[in-house]
């Protein structure tokens, strides 16, 4: 399937004009131990499970190219969001991935999620996301569709304090 929007890869850097624009963060952990199971929390898609969305993807973890089709709401009445995963970032302190909208999901554009471990030892979840609405429902209906966007950002950051990472015993 194509991509919905032509900045395929634009939450590398300076995020496109033209769009609504999403930063969010929180600190969700300390530590190298509390990095590595954010990491594994984000890369194999349960921060959205934690979210409320049900998950479908091509591949376990989120990989270029990988294909996730994401849906929230009861039955029926759910909203449908097919996404691929444009790029992967694996550095020693930062980890994470974005994906970009395909046909069907309700806006257009791209949303990146990282896990960064700062040099205080605070780990963090960052969220950068550029978007428009999709179709000419979706941009009929664009206050409304912000409201959800910055709910299912906030499910994204509470998903991780929420549901607190695993810890081992001591």
């Amino acid at each position: 399937m194509p991509w919905t929007y032509p900045e395929v890869g634009g939450t590398r850097t300076v995020l496109p004009g033209g769009y609504h624009h999403v930063h969010e963060s929180a600190v969700i952990g300390v530590g190298p131990e509390d990095f590595e199971r954010a990491k594994r929390v984000l890369l194999h898609w349960d921060m959205h499970r934690r979210a409320g969305l049900r998950v479908r993807s091509t591949d376990d973890e989120a990989t270029p190219g990988a294909v996730v089709i994401l849906r929230l709401g009861p039955g029926p009445l759910a909203v449908t969001a097919p996404c691929r995963v444009v790029y992967r970032i694996d550095e020693p302190r930062r980890s994470g991935f974005a994906y970009g909208t395909l046909p069907g999901h309700p806006e257009r554009g791209e949303e990146r999620f990282a896990i960064e471990l700062g040099e205080d030892g605070r780990v963090r979840v960052v969220i950068d996301a550029f978007s428009t609405g999709g179709g000419a429902l979706t941009r009929l209906f664009g206050p409304a569709n912000r409201v959800v966007q910055r709910l299912i950002t906030r499910r994204y950051l509470d998903a991780f304090t929420r549901a607190p990472l695993a810890r081992r015993p001591s």
